[in-house]
Protein backbone atom coordinates (compact mmCIF):
# COMPACT_ATOMS: atom_id res chain seq x y z
CA UNK A 1 0.00 0.00 0.00
CA UNK A 2 1.31 3.45 -0.88
CA UNK A 3 1.72 5.89 1.96
CA UNK A 4 -0.65 8.74 1.23
CA UNK A 5 -2.49 11.14 3.42
CA UNK A 6 -5.64 9.23 2.58
CA UNK A 7 -4.17 6.44 4.67
CA UNK A 8 -4.24 8.84 7.59
CA UNK A 9 -7.97 9.37 7.45
CA UNK A 10 -9.49 5.88 7.43
CA UNK A 11 -12.93 5.95 8.88
CA UNK A 12 -12.63 2.40 10.20
CA UNK A 13 -10.07 1.78 12.94
CA UNK A 14 -7.87 -1.29 12.79
CA UNK A 15 -8.87 -4.41 14.69
CA UNK A 16 -7.92 -4.08 18.29
CA UNK A 17 -8.45 -5.85 21.53
CA UNK A 18 -8.38 -4.74 25.16
CA UNK A 19 -4.98 -4.21 26.60
CA UNK A 20 -3.65 -7.13 28.60
CA UNK A 21 -2.80 -4.92 31.53
CA UNK A 22 -3.51 -1.48 32.96
CA UNK A 23 -1.96 0.35 35.88
CA UNK A 24 -4.11 0.95 38.89
CA UNK A 25 -3.90 4.66 38.07
CA UNK A 26 -4.72 4.27 34.37
CA UNK A 27 -7.81 3.73 32.29
CA UNK A 28 -8.09 0.83 29.82
CA UNK A 29 -7.02 1.53 26.23
CA UNK A 30 -6.90 -0.56 23.08
CA UNK A 31 -3.97 -2.52 21.72
CA UNK A 32 -2.03 -1.00 18.83
CA UNK A 33 1.39 -1.52 17.22
CA UNK A 34 3.33 -4.05 19.24
CA UNK A 35 6.76 -3.28 20.62
CA UNK A 36 9.44 -5.22 18.71
CA UNK A 37 7.54 -5.33 15.42
CA UNK A 38 9.01 -3.83 12.20
CA UNK A 39 6.24 -1.23 12.19
CA UNK A 40 7.09 -0.25 15.76
CA UNK A 41 10.70 0.30 14.75
CA UNK A 42 9.67 2.51 11.82
CA UNK A 43 7.46 4.59 14.08
CA UNK A 44 10.23 4.90 16.66
CA UNK A 45 12.83 6.01 14.13
CA UNK A 46 10.47 8.43 12.37
CA UNK A 47 9.45 10.10 15.61
CA UNK A 48 13.03 10.14 16.87
CA UNK A 49 13.88 12.16 13.73
CA UNK A 50 10.96 14.54 14.16
CA UNK A 51 11.81 15.04 17.84
CA UNK A 52 15.40 15.79 16.86
CA UNK A 53 14.37 18.30 14.18
CA UNK A 54 11.80 20.08 16.35
CA UNK A 55 14.08 20.69 19.30
CA UNK A 56 17.15 21.51 17.25
CA UNK A 57 15.13 24.22 15.46
CA UNK A 58 13.69 25.54 18.70
CA UNK A 59 16.84 25.65 20.78
CA UNK A 60 19.61 26.28 18.24
CA UNK A 61 19.52 29.96 19.27
CA UNK A 62 20.01 29.28 22.99
CA UNK A 63 23.84 29.25 22.96
CA UNK A 64 23.74 32.28 20.65
CA UNK A 65 22.05 34.59 23.16
CA UNK A 66 25.34 36.26 24.15
CA UNK A 67 26.12 36.64 20.42
CA UNK A 68 22.75 38.30 19.83
CA UNK A 69 23.30 40.63 22.80
CA UNK A 70 26.65 41.66 21.33
CA UNK A 71 25.59 41.87 17.67
CA UNK A 72 22.35 43.78 18.19
CA UNK A 73 23.24 45.70 21.37
CA UNK A 74 20.44 44.21 23.49
CA UNK A 75 20.37 43.02 27.11
CA UNK A 76 20.55 39.34 28.16
CA UNK A 77 16.82 39.35 28.95
CA UNK A 78 16.05 40.90 25.54
CA UNK A 79 18.27 38.41 23.75
CA UNK A 80 16.29 35.58 25.38
CA UNK A 81 13.25 36.74 23.37
CA UNK A 82 14.76 34.94 20.36
CA UNK A 83 13.83 31.75 22.20
CA UNK A 84 10.94 32.84 24.40
CA UNK A 85 8.88 34.31 21.55
CA UNK A 86 9.27 31.07 19.61
CA UNK A 87 8.16 28.88 22.48
CA UNK A 88 5.30 31.25 23.38
CA UNK A 89 3.90 31.28 19.83
CA UNK A 90 4.40 27.52 19.64
CA UNK A 91 2.44 27.11 22.88
CA UNK A 92 -0.51 28.99 21.42
CA UNK A 93 -0.43 27.29 18.02
CA UNK A 94 -0.14 23.84 19.61
CA UNK A 95 -3.66 24.17 20.98
CA UNK A 96 -5.03 25.00 17.54
CA UNK A 97 -2.95 22.34 15.77
CA UNK A 98 -4.08 19.61 18.16
CA UNK A 99 -7.68 20.46 17.40
CA UNK A 100 -7.12 20.72 13.64
CA UNK A 101 -5.43 17.33 13.54
CA UNK A 102 -8.70 15.71 14.61
CA UNK A 103 -10.08 16.54 11.17
CA UNK A 104 -6.97 16.80 8.97
CA UNK A 105 -4.97 13.73 9.99
CA UNK A 106 -1.63 13.40 11.73
CA UNK A 107 1.16 12.64 9.24
CA UNK A 108 0.66 15.42 6.71
CA UNK A 109 0.20 18.10 9.36
CA UNK A 110 3.44 17.09 11.10
CA UNK A 111 5.40 17.07 7.84
CA UNK A 112 4.14 20.41 6.50
CA UNK A 113 4.63 22.13 9.86
CA UNK A 114 8.18 20.87 10.28
CA UNK A 115 9.28 21.62 6.71
CA UNK A 116 7.93 25.18 6.77
CA UNK A 117 9.49 25.83 10.18
CA UNK A 118 12.89 24.73 8.84
CA UNK A 119 12.52 27.12 5.92
CA UNK A 120 11.56 29.92 8.31
CA UNK A 121 14.68 29.27 10.42
CA UNK A 122 16.75 29.33 7.24
CA UNK A 123 15.31 32.73 6.34
CA UNK A 124 16.09 34.02 9.86
CA UNK A 125 19.78 33.30 9.34
CA UNK A 126 19.91 35.96 6.59
CA UNK A 127 18.09 38.75 8.45
CA UNK A 128 20.12 41.75 9.63
CA UNK A 129 17.52 43.53 11.82
CA UNK A 130 16.88 42.35 15.38
CA UNK A 131 13.12 42.79 15.20
CA UNK A 132 13.00 41.00 11.85
CA UNK A 133 14.83 38.05 13.39
CA UNK A 134 12.35 38.03 16.29
CA UNK A 135 9.45 38.08 13.81
CA UNK A 136 10.93 35.11 11.93
CA UNK A 137 11.37 33.17 15.16
CA UNK A 138 7.80 34.05 16.17
CA UNK A 139 6.48 32.66 12.89
CA UNK A 140 8.65 29.58 13.29
CA UNK A 141 7.03 28.86 16.62
CA UNK A 142 3.57 29.14 15.09
CA UNK A 143 4.54 26.66 12.38
CA UNK A 144 6.14 24.20 14.81
CA UNK A 145 2.89 24.02 16.75
CA UNK A 146 1.72 21.39 14.28
CA UNK A 147 4.34 18.92 15.47
CA UNK A 148 4.53 18.04 19.21
CA UNK A 149 0.85 17.68 20.11
CA UNK A 150 0.08 15.75 16.93
CA UNK A 151 3.05 13.43 17.47
CA UNK A 152 1.79 12.63 20.96
CA UNK A 153 -1.73 12.00 19.65
CA UNK A 154 -0.35 9.66 16.96
CA UNK A 155 1.53 7.63 19.57
CA UNK A 156 -1.48 7.48 21.90
CA UNK A 157 -3.66 6.12 19.08
CA UNK A 158 -1.27 3.75 17.32
CA UNK A 159 1.05 2.19 19.94
CA UNK A 160 0.08 -0.71 22.18
CA UNK A 161 -0.21 0.49 25.81
CA UNK A 162 2.54 -1.90 26.97
CA UNK A 163 5.02 -0.19 24.66
CA UNK A 164 3.74 3.37 24.90
CA UNK A 165 6.11 4.51 27.65
CA UNK A 166 9.17 3.23 25.79
CA UNK A 167 8.10 4.72 22.43
CA UNK A 168 7.32 8.06 24.05
CA UNK A 169 10.71 7.87 25.72
CA UNK A 170 12.37 7.35 22.34
CA UNK A 171 10.59 10.40 20.96
CA UNK A 172 11.62 12.47 23.95
CA UNK A 173 15.13 11.03 23.54
CA UNK A 174 15.08 12.40 20.00
CA UNK A 175 14.16 15.82 21.36
CA UNK A 176 17.09 15.54 23.79
CA UNK A 177 19.50 14.62 21.00
CA UNK A 178 18.14 17.39 18.79
CA UNK A 179 18.44 19.91 21.59
CA UNK A 180 22.03 18.85 22.17
CA UNK A 181 23.09 18.88 18.51
CA UNK A 182 21.26 22.13 17.87
CA UNK A 183 23.10 23.83 20.70
CA UNK A 184 26.51 22.23 20.20
CA UNK A 185 26.39 22.41 16.43
CA UNK A 186 25.53 26.09 16.36
CA UNK A 187 28.15 26.84 19.05
CA UNK A 188 30.96 25.11 17.16
CA UNK A 189 29.97 26.43 13.73
CA UNK A 190 29.57 29.92 15.17
CA UNK A 191 33.10 29.79 16.56
CA UNK A 192 34.56 29.13 13.10
CA UNK A 193 32.04 30.48 10.56
CA UNK A 194 29.68 32.83 12.42
CA UNK A 195 26.19 32.32 13.76
CA UNK A 196 24.40 33.01 10.47
CA UNK A 197 26.10 30.10 8.71
CA UNK A 198 25.44 27.93 11.76
CA UNK A 199 21.68 28.59 11.66
CA UNK A 200 21.52 28.06 7.91
CA UNK A 201 23.32 24.69 8.04
CA UNK A 202 21.08 23.39 10.82
CA UNK A 203 17.94 24.52 8.96
CA UNK A 204 18.90 22.57 5.83
CA UNK A 205 19.58 19.44 7.90
CA UNK A 206 16.18 19.64 9.59
CA UNK A 207 14.42 20.15 6.26
CA UNK A 208 15.94 16.88 5.04
CA UNK A 209 14.82 15.14 8.25
CA UNK A 210 11.24 16.25 7.59
CA UNK A 211 11.30 14.29 4.32
CA UNK A 212 12.84 11.30 6.09
CA UNK A 213 10.04 11.38 8.64
CA UNK A 214 7.21 11.31 6.09
CA UNK A 215 8.86 8.40 4.27
CA UNK A 216 9.36 6.32 7.41
CA UNK A 217 6.15 6.86 9.41
CA UNK A 218 3.52 4.14 8.81
CA UNK A 219 0.02 5.32 7.88
CA UNK A 220 -2.42 5.77 10.75
CA UNK A 221 -4.67 2.76 11.40
CA UNK A 222 -6.71 3.91 14.38
CA UNK A 223 -7.21 7.54 13.46
CA UNK A 224 -10.82 8.47 12.69
CA UNK A 225 -11.41 11.75 10.89
CA UNK A 226 -13.89 13.97 12.67
CA UNK A 227 -15.53 16.38 10.28
CA UNK A 228 -17.69 19.40 10.96
CA UNK A 229 -16.12 20.15 14.33
CA UNK A 230 -16.95 23.69 15.36
CA UNK A 231 -15.38 25.93 17.97
CA UNK A 232 -17.92 24.81 20.55
CA UNK A 233 -16.80 21.19 20.23
CA UNK A 234 -13.13 22.07 20.76
CA UNK A 235 -13.87 24.38 23.67
CA UNK A 236 -15.91 21.67 25.33
CA UNK A 237 -13.17 19.08 24.84
CA UNK A 238 -10.50 21.37 26.29
CA UNK A 239 -12.69 22.39 29.23
CA UNK A 240 -13.40 18.74 30.10
CA UNK A 241 -9.69 17.97 30.17
CA UNK A 242 -9.06 21.00 32.36
CA UNK A 243 -11.78 19.90 34.78
CA UNK A 244 -10.05 16.53 35.21
CA UNK A 245 -7.90 17.03 38.31
CA UNK A 246 -5.33 14.41 37.29
CA UNK A 247 -4.77 15.91 33.84
CA UNK A 248 -4.71 19.44 35.24
CA UNK A 249 -1.99 18.35 37.68
CA UNK A 250 0.07 16.99 34.78
CA UNK A 251 -0.33 20.26 32.90
CA UNK A 252 0.98 22.22 35.91
CA UNK A 253 3.86 19.76 36.28
CA UNK A 254 4.70 20.26 32.62
CA UNK A 255 4.80 24.05 33.08
CA UNK A 256 7.17 23.79 36.04
CA UNK A 257 9.52 21.16 34.64
CA UNK A 258 10.13 22.95 31.36
CA UNK A 259 10.32 26.37 33.00
CA UNK A 260 13.11 25.27 35.31
CA UNK A 261 14.97 23.38 32.59
CA UNK A 262 14.99 26.26 30.10
CA UNK A 263 15.81 28.85 32.78
CA UNK A 264 18.98 26.99 33.72
CA UNK A 265 20.12 26.55 30.14
CA UNK A 266 19.16 30.09 29.07
CA UNK A 267 21.39 31.77 31.61
CA UNK A 268 24.15 29.21 32.15
CA UNK A 269 25.85 30.68 29.05
CA UNK A 270 25.94 34.12 30.72
CA UNK A 271 27.23 32.61 33.96
CA UNK A 272 30.01 30.64 32.28
CA UNK A 273 31.08 33.30 29.77
CA UNK A 274 31.49 35.91 32.50
CA UNK A 275 33.94 36.26 35.37
CA UNK A 276 35.53 34.22 36.85
CA UNK A 277 35.04 31.41 34.29
CA UNK A 278 35.48 33.29 30.97
CA UNK A 279 34.65 30.24 28.83
CA UNK A 280 34.52 30.48 25.03
CA UNK A 281 31.52 29.50 22.89
CA UNK A 282 33.11 26.13 22.08
CA UNK A 283 33.92 25.47 25.74
CA UNK A 284 30.36 26.36 26.78
CA UNK A 285 29.02 24.03 24.08
CA UNK A 286 30.61 21.09 25.89
CA UNK A 287 28.03 21.51 28.64
CA UNK A 288 25.30 20.58 26.20
CA UNK A 289 26.69 17.05 26.00
CA UNK A 290 24.65 16.59 29.17
CA UNK A 291 21.77 16.02 26.75
CA UNK A 292 23.22 12.57 26.10
CA UNK A 293 22.05 11.62 29.58
CA UNK A 294 18.57 12.83 28.73
CA UNK A 295 18.64 10.93 25.43
CA UNK A 296 19.27 7.62 27.19
CA UNK A 297 17.31 8.38 30.36
CA UNK A 298 14.04 9.02 28.51
CA UNK A 299 13.38 5.55 27.03
CA UNK A 300 14.68 3.89 30.21
CA UNK A 301 12.33 6.00 32.31
CA UNK A 302 9.47 5.10 29.96
CA UNK A 303 10.25 1.41 30.30
CA UNK A 304 10.39 1.65 34.11
CA UNK A 305 7.14 3.63 34.15
CA UNK A 306 5.44 0.90 32.10
CA UNK A 307 6.47 -1.67 34.72
CA UNK A 308 6.64 0.19 38.04
CA UNK A 309 4.03 2.92 37.67
CA UNK A 310 4.44 6.48 36.50
CA UNK A 311 4.08 8.25 39.82
CA UNK A 312 7.29 6.91 41.34
CA UNK A 313 9.36 7.60 38.25
CA UNK A 314 7.97 11.13 37.95
CA UNK A 315 8.94 11.97 41.53
CA UNK A 316 12.42 10.52 41.04
CA UNK A 317 12.94 12.75 37.98
CA UNK A 318 11.90 15.86 39.90
CA UNK A 319 14.19 14.90 42.80
CA UNK A 320 17.17 14.50 40.46
CA UNK A 321 16.47 17.96 39.00
CA UNK A 322 16.36 19.46 42.49
CA UNK A 323 19.73 17.94 43.36
CA UNK A 324 21.12 19.37 40.13
CA UNK A 325 19.95 22.92 40.88
CA UNK A 326 21.51 22.78 44.34
CA UNK A 327 24.77 21.49 42.85
CA UNK A 328 25.02 24.44 40.44
CA UNK A 329 24.44 26.90 43.29
CA UNK A 330 27.11 25.30 45.47
CA UNK A 331 29.47 25.07 42.51
CA UNK A 332 29.07 28.76 41.71
CA UNK A 333 29.54 29.68 45.37
CA UNK A 334 32.90 27.91 45.46
CA UNK A 335 33.83 28.56 41.79
CA UNK A 336 33.77 24.82 41.05
CA UNK A 337 33.14 23.98 37.40
CA UNK A 338 32.96 20.31 38.40
CA UNK A 339 29.91 20.88 40.59
CA UNK A 340 28.29 23.11 37.98
CA UNK A 341 28.79 20.41 35.32
CA UNK A 342 27.41 17.76 37.68
CA UNK A 343 24.41 19.96 38.38
CA UNK A 344 23.63 20.52 34.70
CA UNK A 345 23.92 16.77 34.05
CA UNK A 346 21.50 16.01 36.90
CA UNK A 347 19.04 18.70 35.81
CA UNK A 348 19.08 17.36 32.25
CA UNK A 349 18.69 13.71 33.17
CA UNK A 350 16.01 14.44 35.76
CA UNK A 351 14.05 16.63 33.38
CA UNK A 352 13.87 14.03 30.63
CA UNK A 353 12.96 11.29 33.12
CA UNK A 354 10.08 13.36 34.48
CA UNK A 355 8.91 14.79 31.15
CA UNK A 356 8.82 11.47 29.28
CA UNK A 357 6.87 9.94 32.17
CA UNK A 358 4.35 12.77 32.49
CA UNK A 359 3.76 13.08 28.73
CA UNK A 360 3.00 9.37 28.30
CA UNK A 361 0.67 9.52 31.32
CA UNK A 362 -1.50 12.13 29.59
CA UNK A 363 -2.34 9.68 26.80
CA UNK A 364 -3.25 6.93 29.24
CA UNK A 365 -5.41 9.21 31.34
CA UNK A 366 -7.35 10.96 28.55
CA UNK A 367 -10.15 8.69 27.38
CA UNK A 368 -11.10 10.69 24.29
CA UNK A 369 -9.93 13.70 22.26
CA UNK A 370 -6.31 12.81 22.91
CA UNK A 371 -5.13 15.50 20.49
CA UNK A 372 -6.79 18.10 22.69
CA UNK A 373 -5.24 16.61 25.84
CA UNK A 374 -1.72 16.49 24.39
CA UNK A 375 -2.08 20.05 23.07
CA UNK A 376 -2.95 21.33 26.55
CA UNK A 377 -0.01 19.46 28.07
CA UNK A 378 2.36 20.96 25.52
CA UNK A 379 0.78 24.40 25.82
CA UNK A 380 1.68 24.31 29.50
CA UNK A 381 5.12 22.94 28.64
CA UNK A 382 6.04 25.76 26.27
CA UNK A 383 4.38 28.47 28.32
CA UNK A 384 6.63 27.37 31.18
CA UNK A 385 9.58 27.73 28.83
CA UNK A 386 8.48 31.20 27.73
CA UNK A 387 7.35 32.72 31.02
CA UNK A 388 9.87 31.25 33.43
CA UNK A 389 12.64 31.13 30.84
CA UNK A 390 12.37 34.87 30.25
CA UNK A 391 11.44 35.76 33.84
CA UNK A 392 14.53 34.08 35.26
CA UNK A 393 16.52 36.86 33.58
CA UNK A 394 15.14 39.27 36.19
CA UNK A 395 16.48 37.07 38.98
CA UNK A 396 19.87 36.85 37.25
CA UNK A 397 20.10 40.63 36.89
CA UNK A 398 19.08 41.35 40.48
CA UNK A 399 20.36 38.36 42.48
CA UNK A 400 22.90 36.62 40.29
CA UNK A 401 22.94 32.86 39.78
CA UNK A 402 21.56 32.24 43.28
CA UNK A 403 18.41 34.07 42.23
CA UNK A 404 17.94 31.75 39.26
CA UNK A 405 18.55 28.73 41.52
CA UNK A 406 16.11 29.86 44.22
CA UNK A 407 13.41 30.49 41.62
CA UNK A 408 14.00 26.99 40.21
CA UNK A 409 13.77 25.37 43.66
CA UNK A 410 10.50 27.16 44.41
CA UNK A 411 9.00 25.92 41.14
CA UNK A 412 10.21 22.37 41.75
CA UNK A 413 8.53 22.39 45.16
CA UNK A 414 5.24 23.00 43.34
CA UNK A 415 6.08 20.17 40.91
CA UNK A 416 6.61 17.77 43.83
CA UNK A 417 3.23 18.68 45.31
CA UNK A 418 1.34 18.01 42.10
CA UNK A 419 3.35 14.86 41.34
CA UNK A 420 2.22 13.46 44.67
CA UNK A 421 -1.32 14.67 44.05
CA UNK A 422 -1.66 13.19 40.57
CA UNK A 423 -1.00 9.67 41.86
CA UNK A 424 -4.24 9.82 43.84
CA UNK A 425 -6.22 11.39 41.02
CA UNK A 426 -5.00 9.52 37.96
CA UNK A 427 -7.69 6.86 38.08
CA UNK A 428 -10.46 9.40 37.48
CA UNK A 429 -11.48 9.23 33.76
CA UNK A 430 -12.11 12.23 31.57
CA UNK A 431 -15.85 12.58 30.83
CA UNK A 432 -16.68 11.54 27.28
CA UNK A 433 -17.80 14.53 25.17
CA UNK A 434 -21.36 14.26 23.93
Amino acid sequence: MTRTEADDTHSMPAQSQPASRTDVHDVPVVTGIQRGSPEYRRVSLALFLVGFATFSLLYCVQPLLPEFASTYGVSPAQSALALSLTTASLAISIVVAGALSEGLGRRRLIFVSLALAALCNLAASFLSQWHALLAARLLEGILLGGVPAVVMAYLFEEIDPKGLGFSMGLYVGGTAFGGMVGRIGTSVLTEYFGWRYALAALSVLDLLLAFGFIWLLPPSRNFVRKSGLGAAYHLKAWSQHLRHDGLLSLFIISFGLMGVFVSIYNYASFLLSGAPYRLSQVQISYFFYAYLFGMFASPLAGAFADRMGRGKVLIVGAAVMTAGVVSTMIGNRFTSLTLIVLGIVLITGGFFIAHSTASSWVGRMAVQNKGHASSLYLWSYYMGSSILGAGAGWFLNHMGWNGVGLMALAVLAVVFWFAWRVQRLAAKPVPTPS
